[in-house]
């Protein structure tokens, strides 16, 4: 048991303090260590996502642009089928 200071009961010395505080540090440091890798962890999935999603952004521009591609081409084949044909010039225009 630790004897009386100054009349008092002393409950921690110095030195078990200190160790006390030690221990928390290390663990702080420990919990810290932890928290990055896992900050790491997650900022590297979030690349991987990013990237995944910029390839499907890219994906997706292209298709829109292909079948914008497609429309015109459409209404090109539409507008010489229509310069080609014939008309009877009897014929009523509707």
């Amino acid at each position: 048991m630790i004897p009386p200071r100054n009349g008092r009961r002393i409950l921690y010395t110095p030195e078990r303090v200190h160790a006390v505080f030690a221990r928390m540090r290390d663990e702080l440091h420990e919990l810290a260590a932890k928290h990055a890798a896992e900050v790491a962890a997650v900022r590297a999935e979030l690349d991987e996502v990013r990237a995944q999603f910029d390839e499907l952004r890219s994906i997706s521009l292209a298709r829109q642009r292909a079948e914008a591609e497609l429309r015109e081409l459409y209404r090109e084949r539409a507008i010489q089928r229509a310069r080609a044909a014939e008309r009877d010039p009897a014929a009523a225009l509707n």
